[in-house]
């Protein structure tokens, strides 16, 4: 950065524009993308945690643990320049609806204070991804909110698969976004 300009990141993410140029407008947008994930979560009935679509798949629980775990000790850790240390998904980590919500949200809080502490420099400084690809921070805390989106998803279609009622993600279902569109007029 030169002559003491920030530069401009511009970032399309789930087809919204989104401009971040610092560490806290970063923070500040994942944390509107973690609140509607959890969202989800009191829906998700206790007895259902552990429930696995196929033999194999993710739980619940597993998702959110993983999700919880990778920013963590994965994306955290990356973007101060350490190694990855994610300990798994495992019900070990975390057994019940109060323990996976409680080490979500405090993984959560520990991210949220190193994304938020990250200088500008950190931010669009180069890091080496597990996979040992090299990319600015930025560009990588990027990913973070794809990965965040892909188990979102995955969520919404398990609890649908039990039988349960979800919301709009942004506040229409796709029935009311038709109803309201200029082509439905036709």
């Amino acid at each position: 950065m030169q002559g003491g300009q920030s530069a401009l990141v511009e970032v399309y993410i789930l087809g919204m524009h989104i401009v971040t140029s610092t560490p806290e407008e970063f923070a500040r947008y994942f944390e509107g993308v973690r609140a509607r994930t959890l969202k989800l979560v009191p829906l998700i009935p206790a007895p259902d945690l552990e429930w696995r679509a196929a033999p194999g798949a993710f739980s619940f629980g597993d998702t959110l643990r993983h999700l919880a775990g990778l920013e963590r000790w994965m994306w955290a850790e990356n973007v101060c320049g350490r190694p990855v240390r994610y300990p798994g998904h495992s019900e070990e980590l975390a057994r019940g609806a109060g323990a996976v919500r409680a080490y979500l949200d405090a993984l959560h809080r520990e991210s949220m204070e190193i994304f938020r502490n990250l200088t500008e420099e950190a931010f669009h400084a180069p890091v080496v991804t597990p996979g040992q690809a090299r990319m600015p921070a930025w560009k990588w805390l990027r990913a973070m909110i794809e990965h965040e989106a892909h188990h979102r998803g995955q969520l919404y279609l398990m609890l649908r698969m039990r039988g349960i009622a979800t919301p709009p993600i942004f506040g229409l279902t796709s029935e009311e976004v038709r109803a309201r569109s200029l082509g439905s007029q036709l």
